[in-house]
């Protein structure tokens, strides 16, 4: 590769920050040199630690260089040949003895488009399976649920970042943006520093909320009675915008009625959240001309996500701000393709597009595209969770890409054991990460700097990455090992090893769908610094220079209309229900999990890279004084967190920060310190997300 700068994209969140990146001068191997780029928009060349050091990653020192097999027992090099062959006979003796569906596949949310796409597609054609979907689904799938109830459209945001500092009051919502995505805070600054507001809902005291107007602090699991609390007030004090209501909405009266069940002093008796603190928020929100709703993981991951999302929006659409510039609701992202990832078919509901499985006229669309009979493709399958659940029973055999279910799945162990109970298990991926240890074959694949393709921001905008490096001898792309796979498993055709011929057909896939990349080329995404969906293609023919003028993008959704079919927002009524787990007397006290600045998701990367470990060497359990007092534990003494489904050890940090009746884990880490070990599979009945952010534990202090 040419000595020279490379722009391209970090690999991690979905800020999908812009970077420069240029090989080192030695011309070793897999190393580059990250510097700013100054020309993306959303990060405006600020990078976080993640972002620094994410060439470390690339060396053979830590990374996967040649496939692995199992043999007596141990994981051993072998041949591409080998471990392919390997593969192919696995996946074909389960479908010839048990069917199809005996096969699954787990995607990821870091999986560029292309590699979504072919996924998807691989499943559906090459084993005709419906088992597929992937760890997107314990991301942002309740805000994915309630955007469409309530817009007819799941976008993560429906306007890009560049909006928040002009409006006049932003509600974070579960969200630690000054760990999860630093180079964003700034935005929160500039708001502030406009004059506008920011109230951070949070049961801790993060560094996001430190930057706050107004922190409110609920009980963990509350979120949704605390939105229909500060709704109830909105009407009592004759706030909403009765015009807008009546000419973009529909269901006020229903959603109404739900509302005024919640009276200030019975959402402060479930919240905690006092009275006058309810009426403050209330006042910051309805005051400026414009203002939005942002929320994240902690009221999304929830088995009550989506309903409590929808009460989050309600809000917006009672004081008329969805839909009218510089106002909104939106959803922060995490995963780095999360968006992207979701809307071209690894999901288990889905085809590429944003279409839904069941939709007969999709169906017919898609597999058009695909040269296939409609009848032929399966349909919905299982769920994440239940997919995973159901490892060693109904599925016999896994394929694996781009994700670590034995650190990042809830009721770990529990998915630990059904992983361990397969007939067969391929995993591919950047490390020899938790799972991947659990193989019978792994194969090592390239990485972001070695690979061009595309991924779709937090905001609706594609972008391209573009391969900076060659990647190490051994090492092959994901869409290699699929057109192998599919080649061995009777499939010679449609599985390009070429990206950019991959999203043209992409292109076609999604052509009229939802999400509509028919308008978007590798071109313009390098010419323009990316473009927002949907984005339709100016004529029928979907090709790459199309000769009439081409649609400009979406960077602002729903100025106009909604998504729906009579184009007005659907409030949804909802009502406050307890979480699936309370405390009692034999766990009394409230678990919720999250993540550090210095590390990413199970942390299968991020801990191979030393300077982030040096920030954050292993797990925690932050607690209150007045619970370590209660305990008898000191500052760093060995705690054990137990619930119904296990125990995890950890050093106690004590702190202010927190509630009282709370306890926080990051979740990063394996073996005894693995706080997913704790966390509740109880899924939300519409998203399927499970119940990540609380459940009900008691704490122990090791030796006492």
């Amino acid at each position: 590769m040419p000595n020279s700068a490379t722009p391209t994209h970090c690999p991690y969140c979905a800020l999908q920050c812009g970077m420069n990146l240029t090989p080192g001068a030695d011309g070793t191997e897999g190393v580059v040199v990250v510097t700013e780029r100054a020309d993306f928009p959303v990060n405006r060349g600020a990078l976080c630690g993640k972002g620094r050091t994410a060439p470390a990653v690339l060396s053979s020192r830590v990374r996967l260089t040649s496939p692995l097999v199992r043999r007596a027992g141990n994981l051993e090099p072998a041949s591409w040949d080998e471990a392919l062959d390997r593969i192919a006979e696995g996946l074909t003796r389960t479908r010839t003895e048990h069917g199809p569906d005996a096969c699954g596949v787990f995607g990821g949310g870091g999986l560029t488009n292309e590699k979504a796409y072919l996924l998807g597609k691989f499943a559906r054609i090459v084993l005709g399976t419906s088992q597929i979907d992937y760890n997107g689904r314990f991301c942002m799938s309740s805000a994915a649920a309630a955007g469409m109830k309530a817009f007819g459209l799941d976008r993560g945001l429906p306007f890009p970042l560049e909006d928040i500092p002009r409006t006049g009051c932003v509600v974070l919502v579960g969200s630690n943006l000054a760990e999860t995505m630093p180079p964003a805070l700034r935005y929160l600054t500039e708001l502030k520093e406009n004059g506008g507001k920011l109230i951070v809902i949070d049961p801790r005291r993060t560094r996001t909320a430190e930057q706050a107007d107004l922190h409110l602090s609920p009980r963990p699991g509350t979120d949704l009675a605390l939105a229909l609390g500060l709704l109830h007030l909105i009407v009592a004090e004759g706030r909403t915008d009765e015009e807008y209501i009546r000419e973009r909405t529909s269901g006020w009266e229903e959603a109404r009625a739900a509302a005024m069940a919640h009276w200030p002093e019975y959402v402060e008796r479930i919240t905690g959240v006092s009275v006058p603190e309810l009426r403050e928020a209330v006042r910051l929100f309805c005051e400026p001309e414009h203002a939005m709703v942002l929320t994240a993981r902690g009221p999304e991951q929830q088995s009550k996500g989506t309903d409590t999302v929808g009460a989050w929006i309600n809000l917006t659409l009672a004081t008329g701000r969805a839909g009218r510039p510089l106002s909104g609701y939106g959803c922060l992202t995490g995963q780095g393709n999360g968006q992207g990832g979701r809307e071209h078919g690894q999901k288990a509901d889905q085809l590429p597009g944003y279409r839904k499985l069941v939709d007969p006229e999709a169906r017919r669309h898609v597999a058009e595209v695909w040269g296939v009979d409609p009848d032929s493709l399966p349909g919905p399958g299982r769920s994440a969770y239940e997919l995973l659940d159901a490892l060693g029973g109904d599925i016999k055999s896994l394929l694996l890409m781009g994700s670590n279910p034995v650190v990042s799945a809830p009721r770990a162990a529990h998915i630990e054991d059904r992983i361990r109970s397969l007939d067969f298990l391929a995993v591919c991926d950047v490390v020899l990460s938790e799972t991947a240890e659990l193989a019978d074959v792994v194969l090592p694949v390239t990485q972001w700097a070695e690979e061009t393709g595309t991924t779709t921001n937090l905001e609706g905008r594609v972008l391209l990455r573009r391969r900076a490096i060659t990647p190490p001898d051994g090492v092959r792309s994901d869409l290699e090992v699929m057109h192998e796979l599919a080649d061995r498993l009777g499939v010679e055709k449609g599985f390009s090893t070429d990206a950019e011929e991959v999203f043209e057909e992409l292109r076609r896939a999604s052509a009229g769908g939802p999400a509509d990349y028919s308008g978007i080329t590798y071109r313009r995404l390098a010419e323009e610094n990316g473009v927002f969906w949907p984005c339709p293609a100016p004529t029928t023919e979907v090709g790459p220079a199309p000769s009439v003028e081409v649609h400009p993008g979406t960077p602002r959704l729903f100025l106009d209309r909604f998504a729906t079919e009579d184009g007005r927002a659907r409030f949804v009524p909802v009502s406050h229900r307890a979480a699936a787990e309370e405390p009692d007397a034999e766990y009394p006290v409230l678990l919720t999990t999250g993540r550090v600045v210095a590390q990413y998701q199970s942390g299968a990367q991020t801990r191979r890279v030393d300077e982030l470990n040096s920030a954050a060497p292993g797990p925690f359990v932050e607690l209150h004084p007045r619970l370590a007092e209660r305990l008898g534990a000191a500052e760093g003494d060995p705690v054990a967190v137990v619930s119904r489904r296990g125990r995890a050890v950890a050093p106690a940090r004590i702190t202010t920060t927190i509630r009282p009746d709370t306890v926080f884990m990051p979740f990063h880490w394996p073996g005894e310190g693995r706080a997913n070990t704790l966390t509740n599979p109880a899924l939300d009945p519409t998203s399927r997300m499970p119940e990540f952010k609380t459940c009900a534990v008691r704490v122990e202090v090791v030796g006492k």
